[in-house]
């Protein structure tokens, strides 16, 4: 089992940030969080998560210019922020990733199994991501506003991949932060049957 202060950095301390400390990712570490991430659980192995790391003052403008309005400033001011998308032809990868079953025949045509199995299982590999990222020292700012048609305009054109959400990474400022809201007690959340 993992030590509290294990647990803390993952969990318990563990802050959604939307202020950043002007302080590089560089690209070993990003590599590194991908090969600590891409361990996720997925059905069949099915593996969907497809990412974009914004890091460039280009590239980091144009993202800004496709999320909310609450969250633009702060995509911009983030050393790297992940597009964590989602490919819709996952299943393609199949024979080489779940190699003892035709697993691809599964799918293909069944354009409502490849929905959900891609939005499931990439938005599980996205909480590895997160997950991943907190264990390397690094702090995490995940959204789901934006306009998706737009982003996948201009990051995933003429692919097959779409966006599930964005997640900004960097060296958080603790001093900008809100008080922690509250969570669900066990007995409000859950049952033991």
């Amino acid at each position: 089992m993992l030590d509290q202060a294990a647990l803390d950095t993952l969990f318990v301390t563990a802050r959604t940030h939307n202020v950043w400390l002007e302080e590089p990712v560089p690209q070993a570490q990003l590599e590194q969080l991908y090969n600590l991430m891409k361990w996720a659980p997925t059905s069949a192995n099915c593996s969907p998560a497809r990412i974009v790391f914004v890091q460039s003052e280009a590239a980091r403008a144009k993202l800004a210019a496709c999320m909310s309005p609450g969250n633009a400033d702060k995509t911009r001011a983030a050393p790297v922020t992940a597009i964590i998308g989602m490919d819709m032809a996952f299943y393609d990868k199949l024979p080489e990733l779940f190699p003892h079953a035709d697993a691809k025949a599964w799918f293909v045509g069944n354009q409502p199994m490849i929905d959900a199995t891609a939005f499931r299982n990439s938005s599980l590999q996205g909480g590895y991501f997160i997950l991943a990222a907190r264990a390397l020292g690094l702090d995490c700012g995940p959204m789901s506003g934006f306009d998706a048609d737009k982003l996948n305009a201009a990051f995933f054109a003429g692919t097959t991949i779409k966006v599930n959400f964005v997640c900004s990474l960097g060296h958080g400022d603790a001093t900008k932060l809100f008080p922690r809201s509250p969570r669900l007690t066990f007995e409000q959340a859950c049952q033991v049957l």
